[in-house]
């Protein structure tokens, strides 16, 4: 989910400054397939309130050079696939599982040897993640875990166009439903979360019944393609960044990205939170 801090407003001839911020879409293996855990955001959110998100959220500076355990690729694995500095990269998988505890419930850390932990029993630490008193590394710290970078895979790299008064640098990350752990909707940040086929939920896009930023409609269609949940972790990827090019004065068919055409055959004549006309 994009972060819901303020964010600085834009001069008039400036764009917003880019905020780095992490989203990561959680899957698990359902008898009608893969199933991808959504959010639908409260409508009092400042950036696109009332749309269907994954969980995820803005970095926290405080990551970039804590002190933790790790297990999996390392930072600058991380880096390479993402183009960024190591720095960064460590912020950025820091984000993408400090976002899915807070939002979900759902921890990708464990003991160093690898046993498993219930997120349940950190329930306080959540809530402190929440209201940034505490940050990942101090919890995983604390309590002697290591974060696993290894449930986690890169996806895709979206960059908010250039007109919006807010504007986030998103890294999509990929991630399985542990064993033994659920998604939970106990966030104030959404009023509706649900597992729902890929394609149920585009289903449910086309109808109407919910809306879509194209981030999550290009996630979605490309979860589509997959069988199973395996298959979606194997897959090889090159990530280059997207940033959907502005043509002024067309509003939102004015924006242009791989797939826009059959984005906005669909989405041209609604209201879209979070994209400007």
């Amino acid at each position: 989910m994009s972060p819901s801090e303020p964010a600085p407003e834009p001069t008039s001839t400036e764009p917003a400054p880019l905020r780095g911020a992490a989203t990561v879409v959680l899957v698990r293996d359902s008898e009608g397939g893969v199933e991808v855990f959504l959010q639908r955001r409260v409508k009092q959110m400042a950036f696109a309130g009332g749309v269907t998100v994954f969980p995820g959220g803005g970095v926290d500076p405080r990551d970039a050079d804590a002190d933790i355990d790790w297990t999996g690729p390392d930072a600058q694995w991380w880096a390479d696939a993402f183009h960024t500095d190591a720095k960064t990269a460590q912020a950025l998988v820091c984000a993408a599982v400090r976002e899915t505890f807070e939002e979900c419930g759902v921890l990708l850390a464990s003991r160093p040897d690898g046993t498993p932990v219930d997120p349940q029993s950190y329930a306080s630490h959540r809530d402190q993640l929440v209201d940034k008193t505490l940050s990942l590394g101090d919890l995983l710290r604390g309590e002697g875990l290591s974060l696993r970078a290894d449930l986690l895979r890169p996806l895709a790299h979206w960059i908010t166009p250039i007109i919006e008064k807010r504007r986030y640098d998103t890294r999509f990350f990929l991630a399985a439903l542990p064993a033994g752990q659920s998604a939970d909707g106990k966030t104030t940040e959404a009023e509706v979360t649900a597992w729902a086929t890929p394609r149920a939920a585009l289903d449910a896009w086309i109808a109407n019944e919910h809306t879509l930023l194209p981030p999550t409609w290009a996630q979605l269609n490309h979860l589509a393609e997959f069988s199973s949940v395996a298959e979606l972790l194997a897959a090889d990827r090159v990530i280059e960044p997207i940033e959907p090019s502005v043509t002024p004065g067309a509003g939102l068919a004015g924006l242009k990205f791989a797939g826009s055409d059959r984005y906005f055959a669909v989405a041209a004549d609604r209201e879209v939170p979070g994209l400007s006309r």
